[in-house]
């Protein structure tokens, strides 16, 4: 087992506009993430084990 701490980086989601507003707008699209994201996720091994990442934008 390996243990990765990811951190997404800001996704404009519904819960992102109830806190942010219009500013949400500003972030990257749930959709537009999942494309640049799964691609990254499906690429670490236990290699990256303790590793902290982010997913690239």
């Amino acid at each position: 087992m390996a243990a990765i701490p990811l951190n997404p980086g800001i996704i404009h989601t519904d819960m992102l506009e109830i806190c942010f507003g219009e500013a949400a707008a500003d972030y990257t699209p749930l959709q537009e993430w999942s494309r640049q994201a799964v691609p990254f996720l499906l690429q670490l091994s236990p290699r990256h084990n303790g590793s902290p990442l982010t997913v690239p934008q």
